[in-house]
């Protein structure tokens, strides 16, 4: 991985140490932060997240969209009281403070991009949908 006198980083994702979030969470989630405030981004941050098999992020919500873009794997994806299948090449946006989770469904490890703003674009409030 390298930092360039300008500001700039480039490197590989394997570069990045990954880390494997909590019960909290949910299970085999794993993420590796590529790009974020610490980095001198100003608006946005870059995650790289891997589902393990059977692979779940709980429901949960925050005041702030979401990118997603999925690079390998099958993902369930429930965004209010919808469930959508995601596979490799599909995107999906997920609106401020709608409740969503994740599920692998397929064989093999789930990858996906996921950018977020630094910080929230609205209010915190329920939305039903």
């Amino acid at each position: 991985m390298e930092k360039g006198p300008c500001g700039e980083k480039i490197g590989h994702y394997t570069e990045v140490p990954e880390r494997e979030l909590g019960e909290k969470f949910g299970r085999e989630v794993y993420i590796r932060w590529l790009i974020a405030e610490r980095d001198g981004a100003k608006l946005y941050s870059m995650r790289v997240f891997r589902l393990g098999k059977g692979g779940v992020i709980n429901r949960h919500k925050h005041p702030w969209e979401h990118e997603i873009f999925v690079l390998k794997g099958v993902m369930r994806i429930g965004i209010g009281s919808r469930s959508y299948e995601a596979r490799e090449g599909y995107f999906i946006y997920i609106p401020p403070n709608v409740e969503h989770d994740y599920e692998n469904i397929g064989n093999e490890d789930a990858y996906f991009i996921c950018t977020i703003p630094n910080k929230p674009t609205t209010e915190e409030k329920e939305v039903k949908c």
